[in-house]
């Protein structure tokens, strides 16, 4: 019968068994109802069997017998005894047991063996009694038995599942003693009531269930279907379990299921060098609204973990663990986060490289110094001060970043940024004649947002104010380089604009083999006539596939410009980041670009991985459309590809990258990089 028409739900406030009373273990106890069932049953099989053959080796020595001597009743749990004793008195249970030894050794010659319903009739359904007989395994006819071998048959019987009682019962005959089990078969299955299951899906209660309506409840199945459901429940780490089964009047089950709600969330701050108590920096509620897991619902290990996670991201952590402890008797479950807190602040110091400096006894070789504040008033907002200084470039930021602005529901960030930065301008306007070097100053202000707008992709959007401008070795402002190519878009020392950006951003597992999407828009907008207006568009793509040991990874990027733009902002090809084999922009710079990498991978030994690689890249002929056309004059072929093999190394940077690569124009050339390859 396929109908769920008896399957009804309840939810009710959940009061836990006492089966499981402390919560104290990661999942309830398991509640395994058909052993529960059957053990109780067994009890005191041996009693009532022992009675059985006591009786019969009571009539074997002499003339009169009883007729019918009641041994056992499975349902009722009790004794019951003849009412046809004839004055003979049944042993009672200390006097068996006292001689128990002796009978159970005794064996007793059974002439037949028959299956009946609890009257002594036939049973109206020969499956069943195919399935009581089919569970005999030592009762046959003809055969002398014990009290162990019967009590082991009524045994299995019961444990076949369809009987709720089983009573053997001795019939002397002409032909012999004749033991009659008078079984009482299971009710049919014809609804179901479930009460405490708040989470669990009815469809899957259903589904359970369907198979048995309609047919005689098995306790073994029934078992099988509680396991499922216990099963359901220890996937997904929740704490809950059926608590409770009854067969109702009617063939109805009523299932009461237990769900340990949280009650309470609370933060214990501990000390980094004690681990007692103390008193923590970081507001209690700027951690709470980090979880996923809230008052109310049932708790989740799995969930309870991701929280975990989630609050040692933040960065303002050593050390988070939960720790779920009852709530007194209401069947909930209280929770208390452990949190060890890091050093807030600090100075720090260091090194790297900057890719735009091609030339020079110390290339590319730039110190930084900063200061940074993990969890400014308490609330994990993070402020950054920050100088870097090469030969030629240097850096000057302030970031102040809120990660999640309070009272919004979406996790949206806030960063507030003030920099000055001087960058090489050799990508796009190198290779100067008198050996000359020009540097780009930016002076930039604004606030960008971002927020996760789908698993898996975040999205940032930003108003930027920029003012940017050329300047040679000397610090003073020039606007046109040796070819007399312009360096500005207005024909002053500096450009200004105003800078609408979007960004999306798709991440697979984060790894570098996973799959990458970026897209990036900047929009000038101009709020004054000399403020530059433009479009400018860029995206890049990465694959990667594992193929045994190797890694093989598939990138590509482009980008165009349309509108006015300063000359520097073109897009330059070639490079470690780009086409390897040239130096950093000798491919070409243009509105518009193409660049495509092939890389495979494979393991050597330790951290040490081998690669080999191979890059192409083009400005599409757009070369010629940037003002000034600064390709063209140096004679940048505008397209080009190249190709290597070189070690990678893993650090705590990221990966230290050393590459040889040639070129399509038979050039040989080094890189060096740290990170991966954009």
């Amino acid at each position: 019968m396929a109908r769920n028409d008896g399957v009804k739900f309840r939810t009710s406030s959940i009061k836990v068994s006492s089966l499981c009373p402390h919560l104290n273990i990661p999942f309830f106890s398991t509640l395994p109802f058909c052993s529960q069932t059957l053990a109780s049953n067994f009890i005191k099989t041996r009693d009532s069997v022992t009675r059985l053959i006591s009786a019969l080796t009571n009539s074997a020595k002499h003339d009169n017998f009883v007729t019918k001597r009641s041994l056992l009743s499975f349902s009722s749990l009790s004794l019951s005894e003849s009412t046809q004793s004839e004055g003979r008195e049944i042993p009672q249970k200390g006097h068996v047991t006292s001689h128990y030894g002796r009978v159970d050794e005794e064996r007793v010659l059974i002439s037949e063996v028959v299956v009946r319903n609890k009257d002594g009739e036939e049973l109206e359904r020969k499956d069943l009694e195919f399935e009581a007989v089919s569970a005999l395994k030592a009762c046959r006819p003809n055969s002398a038995l014990t009290v162990r071998e019967v009590q082991d048959d009524v045994h299995r019987i019961i444990g076949s599942g369809y009987f709720s009682s089983c009573m053997p019962v001795a019939l002397d005959t002409r032909d012999g003693i004749r033991l009659v089990f008078q079984v009482e078969p299971n009710q049919e299955l014809q609804g179901l009531v479930c009460e405490g299951a708040n989470v669990l899906p009815s469809k899957f209660l259903e589904d359970a269930f369907r198979d048995g309506y309609g047919k005689v409840i098995n306790i073994r199945r029934l078992d099988e279907v509680i396991s499922s459901i216990n099963g359901w429940y220890m996937e997904r780490g929740l704490f809950g379990l059926v608590s409770d089964v009854e067969i109702l009047s009617g063939g109805n089950i009523r299932l009461q299921v237990s769900e340990a709600e949280v009650n309470n969330i609370s933060i214990r701050f501990l000390d980094r060098k004690t681990g007692e108590p103390t008193v923590g920096k970081t507001k209690p509620e700027t951690i709470l609204r980090q979880l996923t897991t809230k008052e109310g619902q049932v708790y989740s290990l799995f969930q309870g973990k991701r929280d975990v996670e989630t609050v040692l991201t933040m960065g303002i952590m050593e050390d988070v663990s939960i720790i779920p402890q009852p709530a007194g008797d209401t069947g909930k479950v209280d929770l208390v986060m452990n949190v060890v807190e890091r050093v807030s602040g600090g100075f720090s110091a260091g090194g790297g490289i900057s890719s735009g400096i091609t030339s020079g006894p110390l290339s590319g070789l730039i110190g930084s110094f900063a200061y940074s504040h993990r969890n400014v008033f308490g609330r994990n907002q993070k402020l950054n001060i920050s100088l870097e200084r090469g030969q030629i470039d240097s850096i000057f930021r302030i970031n102040y970043t809120d990660p999640w602005i309070e009272g919004d529901d979406k996790r949206t960030s806030r960063t507030i940024m003030v920099q000055n930065s001087r960058t090489p301008g050799t990508l796009v306007h190198g290779n100067q004649p008198d050996n000359s070097n020009l540097t780009i100053s930016r002076v930039t202000a604004g606030v960008e947002f971002s927020r996760p707008i789908r698993p898996k992709w975040n999205g940032t959007a930003g108003i930027i104010f920029q003012r940017t401008g050329a300047r040679d070795e000397k610090g003073n402002p020039i606007i046109k380089d040796f070819y007399s190519s312009p360096l500005t878009a207005s024909g002053n020392t500096h450009d200004d604009m105003l800078l609408a950006k979007f960004e999306s951003v798709y991440t697979g597992s984060g790894d570098q083999g996973s799959s990458m999407f970026v897209f990036n828009m900047e929009q000038g907008v101009p709020v004054l006539p000399e403020w530059l207006f433009f479009n400018r568009v860029n995206a890049r793509a990465r694959k990667g596939v594992e193929v045994g040991p190797a890694r093989f990874l598939l990138s590509v990027s482009g980008g165009h410009v349309v509108g006015n733009f300063s000359p520097h902002e073109a897009f330059a090809i070639g490079g470690t980041n780009s086409v390897r084999g040239y130096e950093e922009g000798a491919v070409g710079s243009g509105r518009s670009y193409v660049v495509g990498c092939g890389e495979v991978s494979f393991p050597l030994w330790g951290p040490v991985e081998g690669a080999g690689f191979a890059d192409y890249g083009t400005d599409l002929g757009s070369g010629s459309t940037v003002p000034g056309d600064p390709a063209g004059a140096r004679l940048k072929p505008g397209t080009g590809y190249g190709y290597g093999f070189g070690i990678r190394v893993g650090s705590p940077l990221g990966p230290l990258r050393l590459e040889y690569a040639f070129n399509d124009r038979q050039a040989k050339r080094f890189h060096f990089g740290v990170g991966h390859r954009n």
